[in-house]
């Protein structure tokens, strides 16, 4: 069960880290109709440019490992030759693509459950419904909960399912496959008044590297993640956070400390934090503050004190921008994905907002 269980959890790995880079080229027109030899080739990529791009983006330290990259997509069938002439991934002009994008890709049943659940997950998070929130079952909070009598119903009027057998069939499936689970992992789903969380996060930014680490991901999980889904403490605190649709560009105005301007942002305190898809209940709380001590909007604000205004120009990607905001009146940075946006236009984790 457990050899199951991480070869479910690799094969999501893949495939949503597939389909962020796919997002990504695209996003950035590498990824184009092509001609060669008066014939086009509807999306799709030039090896040489590629590695170029992955090496430019820091997805790969060197030509080599963006290969071997590459590589583990094209065995998965994420990625081919647009002809199938080639079963290695070559340093060359030559032209690839992804399956999705020509239709190709190979849907076994485990597949379609994660691709399913990907596009169930995405329409819940861009739609306005009042589906997730924080809920109490046997004592404990938990913060984006689902009803399953409600996700049913929301399914049916969805169109994803035609009837509540077929939809609480789907929720079982989708549960047998770690995307969402019991808030205190003690149930199946049912159709019925018990709780759910969705477990996989499936917009967490993949690195790319994490693809040839057979055992899971390079950067050790945390329980202090601010990108896992938490309990609420007993004690109450602040969950408030930014959520924002990427491909947008914002411009965040924060306080940062004179002295750290010059520092790294190496350690900035951010997690990988994909959920596995382990027996062990998560852990349920709020990720620490980052902040050696509280700030106050004065502070903040004081002529010749300890912090300057700075305005950060922020292009999200297809994934999102790459930094959490915790807290209020200031809020503050509690993370920043060092591969992501907000750390390319130089935002650092502890900056504050009053």
């Amino acid at each position: 069960m457990q050899k199951k269980a991480a070869e479910l959890e690799r094969l999501a790995e893949v495939l949503i880290t597939g389909e962020q880079l796919r997002l990504r080229l695209h996003e950035g027109k590498v990824i184009k109709d092509r001609r060669h030899h008066l014939r086009t080739y509807p999306n799709c990529f030039v090896a040489k440019e590629l590695i170029d791009w992955l090496i430019e983006h820091k997805e790969a330290s060197d030509r080599d490992t963006a290969i071997k990259i590459m590589q583990k997509l094209l065995d998965q069938s994420i990625v081919h030759h647009v002809c199938d002439e080639h079963r290695e991934f070559k340093d060359l002009k030559l032209f690839y693509r992804f399956r999705k994008d020509d239709g190709t890709f190979p849907l076994d049943s485990e597949a379609k459950v994660f691709m399913r659940g990907q596009r169930i997950y995405e329409k819940l998070m861009n739609t306005e419904n009042n589906l997730l929130q924080r809920r109490e079952e046997e004592g404990g909070t938990y913060e984006g909960t689902l009803v399953g009598s409600e996700f049913i119903g929301w399914l049916l009027q969805e169109g994803e399912m035609a009837t509540r057998e077929e939809a609480e069939r789907l929720g079982r499936r989708l549960l047998e496959h770690g995307i969402i689970q019991h808030v205190a992992n003690k149930h199946h789903f049912v159709d019925g008044p018990l709780l759910y969380q969705f477990r996989m996060n499936f917009r967490r930014r993949r690195r790319l590297l994490e693809l040839l680490h057979e055992r899971g991901r390079s950067i050790p999980e945390s329980h202090d993640s601010p990108f896992c889904l938490r309990k609420q403490n007993s004690d109450g605190g602040n969950t408030s956070f930014l959520s924002v649709s990427p491909t947008k560009e914002i411009k965040v105005a924060v306080g940062v400390r004179r002295s750290s301007l010059s520092s790294s942002c190496g350690s900035s305190g951010y997690y990988s934090s994909s959920p596995t898809l382990s027996s062990s209940p998560p852990v349920l709380c709020n990720p620490k503050s980052v902040l050696k001590r509280q700030v106050s909007p004065e502070e903040l604000q004081t002529p010749g004190g300890p912090f300057i205004k700075k305005t950060f120009t922020i292009v999200g990607d297809a994934v999102g921008w790459g930094f959490v905001v915790r807290g209020s009146k200031p809020c503050h940075i509690q993370a920043v994905d060092p591969g992501g946006p907000a750390a390319a236009a130089g935002m650092k984790v502890r900056c504050m907002e009053s």
